[in-house]
């Protein structure tokens, strides 16, 4: 998409805090001093067979770029798209899960727009606020600061296991706590101290995220393979081959701006690689802020840890270790 959108012609305006320059999460628009509007929008097809459990988690994923930006979701609406031969029931029950998560963000849904399509899809538009100067984005990460994410990784292969119904059940309900939490648990917990780069790892995975935040800062960020959390039994379906087509095209797109240790097993590759559904946070914080937000994460309620750090730009803009 970012291949596309660099044809377009830049719009230009005053007020306009974050648009298209930084590959971020959202859109941040200046309405005055202080106040700044956060704008987002994200749909995609059921990762998962239950549609309540779906509209959960996809409504999940919409939600989590206002976070990423430091901000609160103040209204949502459904986007939706929906066969005509599924029974409606089906769609209520999406919309039942979605609502659910709105309203668990503090937010209104305040409606929205459906189309026929022959594959279900939904997700949502997302309007938020946050203070002009208390912004995050994805570019400006520091040397000296240490990376935290929020979620485990594995998410990608975990869903390629579940539609091969391959998947044991404390897998699929890991993957799913994981998915459906809000990442406005770890989003408050930072609140509490000094932030420099925040971003959610999603479709492009730790490693494409990782390369924007590197690229935005001008700066090298070096992950340790050994400390990231991951889901159980991700290794073990990564192994038997259950990795999703993302994963290789994320490979294919930013492979050789990587530098990869000779040491890194491959099914930790591809974990590394792995398109994530609805992940946590990637926050690039100075290491004297690391132990209070440490302190501050430990009530949430899924795995987090330190996993890399970042230094001046090398050859490399990313290096896993």
């Amino acid at each position: 998409m970012a291949q596309v959108l660099c044809h377009l012609p830049k719009s230009f305006d005053e007020n306009l805090i974050v648009g298209l320059d930084t590959s971020d999460d959202a859109a941040v628009y200046k309405i005055n001093d202080d106040l700044a509007l956060i704008q987002t929008l994200d749909f995609f097809t059921p990762v998962v067979d239950d549609p309540y459990v779906f509209g959960q988690i996809a409504a999940t994923n919409s939600l989590s770029d206002v976070y990423a930006m430091g901000g609160e979701p103040k209204l949502a609406m459904n986007i939706v798209c929906f066969p005509n031969c599924l029974n409606p029931d089906v769609l209520v029950q999406i919309l039942k899960g979605g609502h659910d998560k709105v309203v668990e963000a503090g937010a209104i849904l305040v409606g929205g727009h459906t189309v026929s399509d022959d594959e279900p899809k939904y997700g949502l538009s997302v309007a938020g606020f946050v203070h002009p100067d208390k912004v995050w984005t994805n570019s400006n990460a520091k040397p000296g600061d240490v990376l935290v994410i929020t979620k485990p990784l594995g998410l990608g292969i975990i869903n390629t296991a579940i539609k091969g119904g391959i998947a044991d059940k404390s897998s699929y309900d890991e993957a799913v706590r994981v998915m459906s939490t809000l990442n406005k648990y770890a989003k408050e917990a930072l609140d509490k101290v000094e932030v420099n780069g925040v971003t959610d790892i999603t479709g492009f995975g730790l490693l494409g995220h990782a390369l924007e935040m590197a690229e935005g800062s001008s700066v090298t960020i070096k992950i340790d393979h050994k400390n990231i959390p991951i889901i159980s039994n991700t290794l073990e379906y990564a192994r038997m081959g259950l990795v999703p087509a993302g994963a290789y095209a994320n490979k294919g797109h930013i492979g050789d701006k990587v530098k990869l240790a000779n040491q890194i097993p491959e099914d930790i590759e591809d974990v590394l690689f792995d398109p994530q559904t609805s992940g946590g946070l990637l926050i690039s914080i100075p290491r004297d802020q690391v132990d209070l937000l440490l302190e501050e994460l430990k009530d949430i309620p899924t795995q987090y840890g330190i996993v890399g750090e970042v230094v001046e730009k090398e050859e490399y803009y990313l290096i896993v270790e």
